[in-house]
């Protein structure tokens, strides 16, 4: 049988007025407004759309930030990122980016987060589906 590769997925993002300061440098908050989109769109191929997290009210939430800012992206740059499913244990997950300018592939930061999958309106924690044990061989070797 073969193994199903992790889930990745690549986006772009142009770096907006209200993403900078007055000397046109991207903010921290900024970067995590991108991966924000990004992992949206990396949860969506793991089975949680929008929708169906609305229906469910399974929601992905963030438990730990780590980033690396490499260098500072600015006004009007345009960037990649990319993210991909890191890492799985039984009730958490990882997922990794990396984001890049497009005009020289500089490296402009690197993030890792942890996540957990929970019920909402109590909060409760969730153990994470069983449709997801395929990923957890490949998700080693994602990167």
């Amino acid at each position: 049988m073969t193994a199903i590769g992790a889930p990745r997925i690549r986006t772009d993002a142009q770096v907006m007025f209200f993403d900078t300061d007055c000397g046109g440098v991207v903010h921290n908050i900024a970067y995590l407004r991108f991966i924000e989109i990004a992992r949206t769109l990396l949860v969506e191929q793991l089975g949680l759309t929008l929708p169906e997290m609305a229906a469910t009210q399974k929601y992905p939430v963030v438990v730990r930030t780590e980033i690396d800012y490499r260098r500072a992206a600015k006004l009007g740059d345009r960037l990649t990122i990319e993210g991909w499913l890191d890492q799985l244990e039984r009730v958490r997950f990882w997922c990794a980016f990396r984001i890049m300018r497009n005009v020289d592939d500089a490296l402009i930061a690197e993030c890792r987060q942890t996540l957990a999958l929970i019920q909402m309106p109590s909060a409760k924690l969730l153990r994470l589906p069983d449709s997801w044990d395929r990923y957890r061989a490949a998700a080693v070797d994602a990167h």
